[in-house]
């Protein structure tokens, strides 16, 4: 099978590529390396270096190598930043999966698999389940409860075959380190590492459940290759943790001096973890790693990872920007 992967030389997209490698298909690549590593790549595959916002090229990649699957994982999942950074978010998260969709049916595209994200439940009360109304609280959240919408309609007009999968809170080797406001297992082990203060937002009482990349990677790509389609399903793990515990296990498996000092309060979910039922009907036993495993393995990656600057943006508004985050 021909697959192209967006973001695949990013985190989750590079650990999917070598799977569906490893299971003997022809896969291309699209990746702008905003949030991706050329040491991600993997050297099987055919790799297009530009913008997803860039239609044109979308397009021509798309009739290159006519790809029979689409598992698209590039995303911009800065979920607090959304707030300030609209423009950015959407032109990331929605217009540029609009480029990917009109590719897909020009050019004969069986099926889509792609990433969502827990963020599409908002506040409701947990555990989630795909059955429940999306009620993002976040512009992030409701850019990906848009591509969901669309994604159906995909479905319905073209008979393209599709999966919307809902992975939360990713962690584990080749997670990008250097970006000080999106995933937060990345964000405490930075700190950690660098015997930096360990900064946790309001009183750490939030509780996330974390997923390990191995997990979640095999997940879709059994999701991607498998017979069934037309259905949306969490992919994540089951260990609901503390945001302040979660900060403790850090320093701690990573052998930090660090301090753990807490920010003020921000604007975000306070609890949120899923319901696997699904998953578990499609790929049968799901027995995701004990987060005190994952978070060793991640340390041990990132102990031997030159840690790079912190990447910044340009907020494209500042009225009310969370004060931690205000030019200094």
């Amino acid at each position: 099978m021909r697959a192209l992967v967006t973001g695949g030389a990013g985190f989750v997209g590079s650990h999917v590529v070598d799977r569906l490698i490893d299971n003997g298909h022809e896969v291309a690549i699209i990746d702008d390396m905003s949030g991706g590593y050329h040491r991600n790549l993997n050297p099987a595959a055919r790799v297009g270096v530009f913008d997803l916002a860039d239609y044109e090229r979308v397009d021509v990649m798309f009739a290159e190598v006519k790809p029979e699957l689409v598992v698209h994982c590039a995303a911009y999942a800065a979920e607090g930043l959304s707030h300030w950074m609209r423009r950015y978010n959407y032109v990331n998260n929605l217009v540029s999966w609009a480029n990917v969709a009109n590719a897909a049916v020009t050019h004969g595209t069986r099926r889509v698999v792609v990433c969502s994200s827990m963020a599409v439940y908002g506040a409701q009360r947990p555990p989630f389940v795909e059955s429940m109304t999306p009620q993002p609280i976040d512009p992030y959240g409701a850019a990906k409860a848009a591509m969901e919408v669309d994604v159906r309609a995909l479905g319905q007009i073209h008979g393209t075959e599709w999966v919307i999968v809902r992975p939360h809170n990713v962690y584990g080797p080749r997670q990008n380190m250097a970006d000080g406001y999106r995933n937060v297992a990345a964000i405490f082990m930075r700190q950690a590492l660098t015997d930096t203060d360990v900064t946790v937002y309001g009183d750490g009482t939030q509780v996330r459940s974390l997923s390990y990349i191995d997990d979640v990677a095999a997940a879709i790509s059994h999701i991607a290759l498998g017979p069934r389609h037309g259905y949306v399903v969490n992919v994540g793990g089951e260990q609901p943790v503390p945001i302040r515990r979660l900060a403790e296990m850090v320093v701690e498996v990573s052998g930090s001096r660090s301090r753990i000092v807490h920010l003020p309060a921000r604007h975000e979910v306070h609890t949120a973890f899923c319901d696997h039922d699904t998953l578990r009907s499609v790929v049968g036993v799901w027995r995701p790693i004990r987060l005190e495993d994952g978070l060793d393995r991640f340390a041990k990656w990132a102990t031997d990872l030159e840690v790079a600057p912190l990447r910044s943006y340009d907020y494209e508004v500042t009225a009310n920007l969370f004060a931690p985050w205000r030019p200094r």
